[in-house]
């Protein structure tokens, strides 16, 4: 395998402080982070009732992502700024 070519999913990143409080010490790739994320919405169960696609973020996730609510498409790239 070429360097390089890891796949970005596949590649260790680390988290920042505010993400690591809502989903647990990395570094995790970020694959795992995003099913994580979502393991914590599901867990506390801040999809929308009338629409699934939008998330209302409790104070924890909020600290992440902002407090209002938000698409999950726009979620995703909203935790990526958490990832270096």
């Amino acid at each position: 395998m070429m360097a390089g070519s890891t796949n970005a999913l596949q590649k260790p990143v680390t988290l920042s402080a505010d993400l690591e409080s809502v989903i647990g010490k990395g570094p995790m790739t970020r694959a795992q982070v995003t099913s994580k994320v979502w393991e914590y919405i599901k867990a506390n169960d801040l999809q929308d009732s009338k629409d699934k696609r939008q998330i209302n973020p409790d104070a924890k996730l909020g600290a992440v992502i902002g407090k209002d609510q938000i698409s999950m498409f726009k979620m995703t790239a909203a935790v990526s700024k958490h990832l270096s």
